[in-house]
């Protein structure tokens, strides 16, 4: 009889507390996408190929890397809408596996098949080869991954050499970081909007960082095997929350600016608002987000809500 007295007594507790101090769920912390549309064809209704890059800005302007066409398509977002421009392509550009665009709009493509980066202006014509100026040694590199800050710095994840390059808007080099010792393929690079530099390691499933004045990478997380399967491209959005694109898990993971895991959204399959083999996200400061959807062959769009 003491016994379920004391229950009894412990579960009003517990009501009372619930009700008097309520605690924060946690979807209220956790971050929402709200989907909006997808884009499957060009301006003359020509499907997308396995697009493999997509880059955004804050006209509401997206870019996609349409890997299979060997080509670059250029939308812009209008009223839960898209504007299509002509496609962009040139001799040049073979198989185009990520985008980056600059504040003047000017796009760096990395080629994946000639492992360069390729200078497009704003109207999609070759500017020219992306060679650093300037580099300490000969040494050959290898990139996999690039980023541009806000400044128009350019960031590229060279593989060959095991380093970050860091050049200024004209291309010349100002300094690179050493990967750490214990990782296993780092596949992508971003940079935030207080200049720390993030690293995702795919097979271990962990994020490295460093600061804008730090010389070195530490971990950020532990594995995040927990919560993913092959994590292959990260972004973030104005406040630094961190999104990671579980390409063979089909979702997105979202961490803190800690690391600290914040949610998952979206999930497998084919319909609209669920995912097949993503490569890619862009976010841009209104919170639009744009998937580039490989093995659907679409962008997908979504808002962030909380």
């Amino acid at each position: 009889m003491k016994g379920v007295l004391i229950k009894t007594l412990v579960i009003i507790i517990t009501l009372l507390v619930s009700v008097l101090f309520p605690l924060q769920s946690f979807s209220a912390k956790s971050v929402k996408f709200k989907y909006i549309m997808s884009v499957y064809s060009d301006d003359k209704g020509e499907g997308l190929k396995q697009p493999e890059s997509v880059a955004c800005n804050e006209d509401s302007v997206f870019v996609v890397a349409d890997t299979g066409n060997s080509r670059l398509l250029r939308y812009t977002l209008q009223d839960k809408s898209v504007i299509t421009d002509a496609e962009i392509k040139v001799p040049q550009l073979l198989y185009p596996i990520r985008v980056q665009v600059n504040s003047k709009g000017e796009m760096y493509v990395l080629d994946g098949k000639q492992r360069r980066i390729i200078l497009l202006s704003p109207e999609g014509e070759f500017k020219g080869y992306l060679d650093p100026a300037g580099l300490p040694s000969l040494t050959s590199f290898v990139p996999r991954g690039l980023d541009i800050d806000t400044n128009d710095n350019i960031y590229i994840l060279d593989i060959f050499s095991r380093r970050v390059l860091v050049l200024n808007p004209e291309g010349k080099y100002v300094k690179h970081l050493e990967f750490p010792e214990d990782y296993g393929f780092f596949s992508d690079v971003s940079v935030d909007f207080k200049g720390n530099i993030l690293l995702i390691d795919s097979i271990h499933a962990r994020v490295f960082s460093t600061t804008k004045d730090s010389a070195t990478f530490s971990p950020l997380t532990e594995s995040l095997k927990e919560y993913m399967r092959f994590p292959t491209s990260l972004t973030t959005d104005k406040i630094g929350r961190i999104y990671l694109v579980d390409q063979n898990g089909s979702k997105i993971i979202i961490l803190g600016q800690d690391g600290s895991f914040v949610g998952r959204q979206l999930g497998m399959g084919w319909k609209d608002s669920l995912l097949n083999y993503p490569s890619q996200l862009c976010i841009n400061d209104k919170g639009e987000v744009f998937i580039a959807d490989t093995n659907n062959n679409r962008i997908q769009v979504f808002t962030v809500a909380k």
